[in-house]
Order: C-alpha cells, then structure tokens, then sequence
C-alpha cells in the first residue's frame, strides 16, 4: 500500500512538474493538421517543413479519424503515424494528438447496430453524418474506451506529445431513442427515485391521467407541443448529459493511466443545441488540466460581435479552473485580411495560450470541402499563412508575459437544469449569462462563470441570470454567501421551479423570498398590458425609473413584485400605474438584489456601475470605447483596438512598446483593428 501510494505521489509530482512548465511564459500557434486524407510521406513532410518556417510551435491532429488507426476490429495501424509524430518532433513542433472516440467506425457500427441513433419517431438512422453513435451503449463504450487506451499507450512517452484531446465537441451529435436507450434511462430512473410511486410524486402524472403502474411503463419524453412534459423532459436530459459525462470521465481515467504525465484537453463545446449537457461536473473535477474550445468569431474584419460571443465561449468552459486555455480550433476560413491575427489578441484577453488554426489545408472532400485553411487545395501557401505566421512571430515577442490569469471579483451563475427548464420561457438562461456577461466584456473587467453547488463563491459580486431551477444546496450558498457581505443580483424567470421542475407552491423566488425581501406572485405580458400605457407604448416596450434616470427597454414579460422589507429602487413608469420591478435588500452583511425583468444590458449598466463603486470592484484599464485591455501584471498591459479608427491611449507616463519595439509618450495612439502590449516604467 505505502508503496503503491508513494508511486502515485511521484505521478502527481511529476504531472505537477509538467503542468507548471506548461503553464505559463509560452504561447501555441499552430494548426489542426489531418495527414490521414491521404498518408503521403512527401506532401507530409513538405508541410511539416512550411509549418516550422511559419513558427509553428503546435499541430493538432488525430480528431474524426478512429479508423485512421482501427481500419478494423483490432487490426491497429499506427506506422504510418508514428512518422508522422517523429517528423513533428525533429522539427521542433509539439502534438495535441485527439483521442477520436467519436465518430465510431462503420464497421463497429455494422457489428452493433445498437450503438446507431434512432430517431424520435422510432427509425434507424445511418450513420453518414459524423457524430451519429449512441454513446451510452454498453457495445459502444467498451470499444472506444479500448481504442483509448490503445492510443493512449502507444505515444504517452512519445518526445512531440504535448497532450491527449479527449474527445471532439461532446454536445453535439443527435440524441437516440432507441429500446436499448430506453431501457438505459429505466435503470438510470429507478437508481434516483428507487420506487415508481416516488417518480409518480416528481413527474406529476396525476396531469392528464399519467399515472405510471411500474417502470417498464416508462416512455421517451418528446414533446408533442412547446411546453410538453417539463418534468420528465427535465430528467430524460439529466440522463443523457449522465451518460455523456460518465464516458468521458471514463476516458480521462484511463488515458492517465497509460500517460500519467500527459496534460488533458477537449473541445468541449458542450452547449451545442443539438445535445447540450452539463459540463460543470468536469470543468470542476481538475482532471481537465487544460480546458479548450474552438474560437470562431467570424470572418469580419470590422463587426465585433464574434470576438463577444467566441470570448463568451472560453468563460463558460472554463468555470473557475486556473489553468490556461486552449483554443485548439480557430478561425481561418475566408477570414478578412487581419481578422485572425485580430481574434488571436482578443483571446489573450481571456487566458487564451493557444491559437491552433482550422485548418491547415483546404479540405479535399467529405462536408467540410469547400472550407478553406491555411494552405490551398494544391498544397500552396495563402494569405492566412502569412497571417498567422505573423501571429507565431509577434506572440514570441510577448509570451514571457502569458498567458494572462483572470482576477475576477464578480461570478455569473450557470445551471444545466435551468437551461433545459427555460427552453419554455421567451428567454433561455443560456441568453441571460450572455447578456451579464456583454455588460463586464464592455468595461474590460474579468468575469468567472460558476456553478454555485460546486463554487467557494469567493467573489464580491454574484448575478444569478435567469437560474430557473433551485434546489436547496444551491440556495443555501446564495444565503450564506449574501448574509457574509456579498451582493446578489438575481433577475426574471430564476428560482421558479424545483429540481423536478415543477413551479414552486411556496413564495417565490423559491427558497429564497426572505433573502431579496420580496414576493414574486404573477407575471404580466408586456404586451397585453400597453394597452393601458400611460405613454401610449406599443409591443413590448416599457420605461423604468432607476434612481432619478429613466432607461427604456422591451421585455415580454414583467414579475408581479411584492415587496416585503426590500427597498423599491427601480419602478415601470410607462404601465397603467408604477410598478415595482428592481428591489434591493439588506440581509445579513449583505445585499440582495432583484430584478423583475429578465437581463436587460440597459437596466443592468447604470446598476453595475453603481455596484462597481459600491463594492470596490476591480476596473479594468482605462481605454476609450472599442479599445480591448488588460493588465497583465503591475508594468504590462494588452490593448487591441477593435474599431476602425485611431484611438488615443492616455498614461500618467512615457512607456514602451514591447511588440513593435519602440518607445510611446505619455499619449499615443492605437491604428484601427491593431494590437500594442505596453510596458510601463
């Protein structure tokens, strides 16, 4: 036992080790590289030859290509990768080599037809699309973690290994409801609630004469209308997102145990509409030591709403882990001239330490054949080469100083449970968090996202965005975290139902009506209720009232307030009469804040800014409108200028450019859609 306990300690000092020589002063350029099309060792060797003159330092490779290496049942063929890994390696240029799990092979699909996706209505899907297996089938499962395991061990040790990719975008791909997955989801209903009176009492089935005489009864939840079977819709997606979580911690464990020293990334991408599952579990294990994501903000030079939502993406994958990022897929495509190499920069802003391009040649055939990478369809270099190589060029200029470590002081709560409850509200939460979070994107402030059951929630400032499910654990976090001094600030459509998704019988918002001081009874539909408006609005617009200012906004909806011992502080002047709609409480050492709209950019800004000076919340750099910054530490700030004209930076003192090399006054000026890493005396 001591013995065994004293190899793991060395394991995880080792794995310690490595981490931290990875962790910082380095940044990745690179590209997603697919020498499986055609495993040809000249062309190979000619583009690993561009990819060195480029400053290439990373490839990523492997994803989507199972069979690649199992061209059948377990006639493994790895040669001629092995001199794809030594030809990387002489060249100096590390691997992020993807364990493809998925999509499964057509001849593991013909062996099991079991593991195929069955559609909604009952029919057998063909798998011609990639990601259309059933990844909690048992048949499924226990290959793919066999192939894991395989590659796992045959490059664990190998020089050019940088770290093994678990997976590729594990919420996409369509979810089965075949026999075998019904028969799955009995057993995964008959471990929660042990007795078929007890799943009566969560589904509510006395509603429509439901009523379920023994778990076999049990059928698939698709909805016939909007709003069918919350209840049961609510757990059949708890089970699938399970299941998803299940094989990949299942994955991760058995990949360290062939590479213990090897660091874990993904690309996670777990919010795709096609099979959104609940990420936290894994953003929070700490067995995910470098989360990733793909970065695609568009092909724009000048509209900046890809960089908001692409920077959106990294927050919510990345939780409140510590360790830098990986943006292991990034914009190339048909990309405007200076827009990759402006989304690199922005993305340094978030903890980003790779930027790994999509792709590095034009795709030859299959879905993706028309999407262009970094080299042409004859093999030739275009304008994107240049492009990033001059990423690769200025990065190593700057990357002793990164990658940058958010110091966040304010949290935006996330909820699976919620998201998949108010699919049935005229607002998602998912909408919700990315409104909040538009709101510190603006001000250049770091933001964590947070699941509160697993956060120590040390931050002054929590927003609860539509948290539309609430169970107790979550509410007693947000009780003890306001009555120790924190401030809360909850909006529409939160705490309405409990864990089974039924609407709370007791005061809302659930669980919590003491802490905010209110009674959320009702809501009214804006709409409906202009008809009475004072100032004769029309549709959804309404006027609030907050301290002396009017803001105007549009919601479809407004929360019936009831205030019981919170101060009004926001009031709809623009309805038959005033109404309450932002309250604020005092509970404990803290501060409970409700807001009866769901998250509205002009009604949140003028009450942020408001909390930021209350709070003594940390600003972010100042730089004029457009302007992207960050203080890397006490001498280095990052700036990008994402407008199309100068911008004037103003400091108390002379400083310099570390990137262009050369001295800036006290006032200097940022060109359009360009980056300038300042070092101050």
């Amino acid at each position: 036992m001591r013995k065994r306990l004293r190899g793991f300690l060395l394991s995880a000092a080792i794995l310690s080790l490595a981490g931290s020589r990875l962790g910082g002063q380095e940044l990745f350029v690179g590209a997603n590289y697919h020498p499986h099309d055609d495993k040809d060792p000249v062309k190979i060797a000619g583009d690993i030859r561009l990819m060195r003159e480029a400053g290439f330092k990373v490839v990523r490779m492997g994803h989507l290509a199972w069979d690649s290496y199992e061209p059948s049942e377990g006639q493994f063929d790895f040669e001629w990768f092995d001199r794809v890994m030594d030809g990387m390696h002489e060249a100096g240029i590390k691997v992020v080599l993807d364990i493809a799990i998925r999509p499964a092979p057509i001849w593991l699909h013909r062996k099991y037809p079991s593991i195929g996706i069955v559609d909604s209505n009952g029919d057998p899907q063909y798998p011609n699309h990639r990601y259309m297996e059933d990844v909690g089938d048992p048949y499924y499962q226990r290959y793919a973690l066999r192939f894991a395991e395989t590659i796992a061990r045959r490059y664990a040790k190998h020089p050019a290994l940088l770290a093994f990719g678990i997976d590729n975008e594990s919420g996409d791909g369509r979810i089965s409801y075949s026999e075998t997955a019904r028969m799955r989801f009995i057993g995964w209903l008959k471990r929660k609630y042990a007795t078929v009176e007890r799943l009566n009492e969560a589904w509510a089935t006395q509603r429509w004469s439901r009523r379920l005489n023994g778990f076999e009864e049990v059928g698939f939840p698709v909805s016939t209308h909007f709003n069918d079977v919350p209840e049961r819709m609510l757990d059949f997606r708890r089970f699938v997102s399970d299941e998803i979580n299940q094989l990949l911690f299942e994955v991760i464990r058995r990949v360290n145990a062939e590479a213990p020293n090897a660091l874990i990334t993904t690309n996670a991408w777990y919010y795709s509409g096609m099979k959104f599952f609940d990420y936290a579990p894994i953003a929070y294990s700490g067995l995910m030591t470098r989360e990733g994501n793909g970065f695609y903000a568009g092909t724009s030079l000048l509209n900046n709403e890809g960089i908001l939502w692409a920077s959106f993406g990294i927050v919510r994958i990345q939780y409140e882990s510590e360790n830098p990022f990986w943006c292991n897929e990034f914009t190339t495509m048909t990309a405007v001239p200076g827009s990759c190499r402006k989304q690199a920069y922005a993305s340094l802003m978030f903890g980003n330490q790779m930027v790994c391009g999509w792709t590095w040649q034009n795709m030859h055939s299959g879905e993706e054949q028309y999407l262009q990478g970094l080299i042409d369809w004859d093999g030739i270099p275009n304008r994107k080469y240049d492009e990033y190589r001059k990423i690769a060029g200025e990065f190593r200029k700057i990357e002793r100083f990164l990658p940058y470590k958010p110091r966040a002081e304010a949290a935006l709560a996330f909820s699976f449970p919620s998201q998949i409850v108010s699919a049935s509200f005229p607002e998602s939460h998912e909408s919700q968090v990315g409104t909040c979070f538009r709101q510190f994107y603006d001000r250049n402030m770091d933001v964590r996202m947070v699941d509160i059951r697993r956060s120590g929630l040390d931050y002054k400032l929590l927003m609860i965005p539509g948290v539309t499910v609430m169970d107790p654990e979550t509410a007693g976090k947000i009780r003890d975290f306001v009555k120790k001094g924190g401030t809360a600030v909850m909006t529409a459509y939160s705490a309405v139902v409990d864990t089974t998704s039924r609407v709370f019988s007791s005061t809302r918002p659930g669980l919590l009506e003491d802490v905010f001081g209110v009674r959320v009874g009702a809501f009214e539909e804006v709409e409906a209720m202009n008809e009475l408006s004072r100032l004769s609005y029309k549709g959804k617009k309404i006027r609030v009232r907050y301290r002396g200012e009017d803001l105007e906004t549009e919601s479809p909806r407004v929360d019936v307030i009831e205030p019981k011992g919170a101060e009004i502080i926001g009031l709809i002047t623009s309805l038959d009469r005033d109404v309450p709609v932002i309250t604020s409480n005092r509970y404990g050492r803290g501060r409970a804040v409700y807001i009866g709209l769901p998250a509205r950019g002009e009604i949140l800004s003028p009450l942020l800014d408001d909390l930021i000076d209350a709070l003594s919340i940390r600003k972010g750099p100042d730089a004029p409108a457009g302007v992207m910054a960050r203080r890397i530490d006490a001498k280095h700030v990052l700036y990008l200028n994402c407008t199309a004209e100068p911008k004037e930076i103003r400091m108390t003192a002379p400083s310099r450019s570390l990137l262009f090399d050369r001295p800036l006054p006290a006032h200097f000026v940022i060109p359009p859609n360009e980056p300038e890493f300042v070092e101050t005396p």
